[in-house]
């Protein structure tokens, strides 16, 4: 009986620590959970403003496409009207040509003439007068003689009007090239600013990611570092690593619509506005295993499935599908020769471009 009293008396003990223990444990989860409902809360408040942004900027790229399409228009009329003006020049010459060849015949004429009448000077003075043919001859020949002055002064006035509107056109047509110029350079030069900023804050995002590297006009990022063997799905430190990257995309698109909305030069604005992000995906030169190869069929769809899984990730953390271009390229492309693991390694990777459609 005394052993029977000292088992039941160390069961009502532990009952009271187990319950004070499950009490903890559920504060603890509806804490976290509170804190989650604050975080989703938080997020889809920054959701909606980015896509509030993200429709004012493709009405901006609208309008700036349409009015590059008119300066072209503009253009191209204005090229046709300069030909048009340089055969209307060429015409009106050859006419001022075969005009002043017949002034000259009708002066050679009239000088015969004149030559007639000095011979026949005697017996004018003989008669005391001219026949009344010789009369009208003369006075036709003055007569054709003076329209024809007439019509060679009206034709030079035409020529100089048209060589007048020719050099409108002319400077007209230079000032239009030269603003399309312009335009296109400091397209060039803002493309240039817009992508050393973005490879700034990705490198920064990505920082905790082994291989990541700046080539010329890519950033450069080891498949190794985002996928395991023969997979297509990405690993929760790259999920983790790419949505810097999708904040540094979405930053992009912020600073050029601040750009853009203090701005005046319509050229300028329209030249910044069409740029989309191009995701490649890159294999080494070993062919899949079966494996693989029955998920995938060889390296080139290895890659393209990869640069998608990337894209579709992007996508989720809110970068509009119109900025984001995938393709798999396969082994066609690799940065090193080789076939040892670290140059194969190199080659197995995903590369991001700025650029344009």
């Amino acid at each position: 009986m005394p052993r029977r009293r000292s088992s039941s008396a160390q069961g009502t003990n532990i009952w009271p620590g187990f319950v004070d223990g499950l009490s903890t444990l559920l504060l603890v989860l509806m804490f976290v959970l509170s804190i989650f409902v604050v975080a989703q809360f938080y997020l889809g408040e920054q959701l909606t403003a980015k896509d509030a942004l993200l429709e004012e900027q493709d009405s901006a790229i609208s309008r700036l496409q349409a009015q590059l399409a008119t300066l072209a228009e503009e253009l191209s009329l204005a090229k046709a009207d300069a030909a048009k003006l340089a055969s209307d020049n060429a015409s009106l010459t050859a006419q001022l040509d075969i005009l002043q060849d017949t002034i000259e015949e009708k002066d050679s004429q009239l000088a015969a003439l004149g030559t007639a009448v000095a011979a026949s000077a005697e017996e004018l003075a003989v008669e005391k007068a001219l026949s009344e043919e010789q009369k009208a001859e003369i006075a036709t020949l003055n007569a054709q003689l003076a329209a024809l002055r007439r019509q060679l002064a009206s034709l030079q006035e035409a020529l100089e009007a048209a060589e007048a509107k020719d050099k409108e056109q002319q400077a007209q047509i230079e000032n239009l090239s030269s603003r399309l110029n312009a335009a296109l350079a400091r397209k060039v030069q803002e493309l240039a600013e817009v992508r050393s900023r973005f490879f700034e804050e990705a490198r920064a995002a990505l920082q905790d990611l082994p291989g990541v590297t700046v080539r010329g006009d890519r950033l450069i990022i080891s498949g190794d570092a985002l996928f395991g063997s023969c997979s297509a799905d990405l690993s929760a430190g790259a999920r983790t690593s790419l949505d810097g990257v999708a904040s540094a995309i979405l930053e992009i698109d912020r600073r050029i619509k601040a750009q853009i909305a203090g701005r005046e030069d319509e050229e300028a604005t329209q030249a910044i506005q069409n740029w989309v992000m191009r995701v490649d995906g890159h294999a080494d030169a070993i062919p899949l295993g079966p494996a693989c190869a029955a998920r995938f069929v060889d390296n080139k769809g290895l890659s393209t499935a990869r640069a998608l899984a990337v894209t579709r990730y992007l996508e989720s953390r809110g970068v509009p599908s119109r900025r984001l271009l995938a393709s798999g390229l396969g082994d066609d492309f690799p940065v090193v020769g080789g076939r040892d693991p670290a140059s194969l390694a190199q080659n197995r990777r995903i590369e991001f471009k700025l650029t344009e459609r």
